[in-house]
């Protein structure tokens, strides 16, 4: 834990909107404890390219740890106590991952988050994640922390209605941002990944996205 405010105590936090904050660097010196987790759960839940309810699979392979997952098929987007790959239940999320995204919430404004699914994305050079809003959970002021491990992506954050413009926030490995209460339905996305290398990631980038879903 003690590393865990260290970390805090060197993070330049910026102020995107009410209710959303960009946390540079928040998690830079745990990518290892993450990245780690992240194995961890790969082998119990190896990672998935999705399937859309219209039928399109999603460039961006991605599984689940947590008491709950979130999944797509052509039934709709929902979350769910079970893998649907495998019929057992999501592998635990580690300790590092709950830690970490409690302690990104508090500086947001966002005091005993206690997230119950943690989705990992794995983005690959040309990947990317179109503008969308979070809207399979119950309570809309807990907030989404977002956590930026490995190669460096460009963050789409919009407004309340797709059409509204969007910032283009340079995300780097270990940068966090946090949304909630006003700015939890706000528009995001991920432009397309450009080719590029990381140290402990190779090619590759990996998102952490924690949620209150029940």
């Amino acid at each position: 834990m003690r590393q865990l405010f260290d970390v805090a105590d060197t993070t330049q936090t910026e102020l995107l909107c009410v209710g959303a904050v960009l946390l540079r660097g928040f998690a830079r010196t745990l990518g290892v404890a993450l990245l780690d987790g992240v194995r961890e759960v790969v082998e119990q839940a190896p990672l998935r390219q999705m399937i859309t309810p219209g039928g399109l699979r999603m460039s961006v392979a991605m599984t689940n740890c947590g008491s709950l997952g979130w999944v797509s098929d052509r039934a709709g987007y929902r979350y769910a106590a079970l893998d649907p790959a495998s019929g057992l239940r999501w592998p635990a999320m580690p300790a590092a991952f709950a830690a970490l995204a409690r302690n990104a919430a508090e500086p947001a404004g966002f005091a005993n988050f206690n997230p119950d699914v943690c989705l990992i994305n794995r983005y690959e050079a040309g990947t990317r994640l179109s503008l969308h809003q979070d809207r399979d959970e119950r309570d809309y002021e807990q907030p989404i922390v977002s956590v930026s491990l490995g190669v460096g992506a460009m963050f789409l954050f919009g407004g309340l209605r797709r059409s509204d413009r969007t910032a283009r926030l340079r995300l780097e490995h270990g940068d966090v941002v946090v949304w909630g209460g006003p700015a939890r339905l706000r528009y995001h996305g991920v432009l397309p990944l450009e080719a590029g290398s990381h140290p402990l990631t190779g090619p590759q980038r990996f998102n952490l996205t924690f949620r209150k879903a029940k």
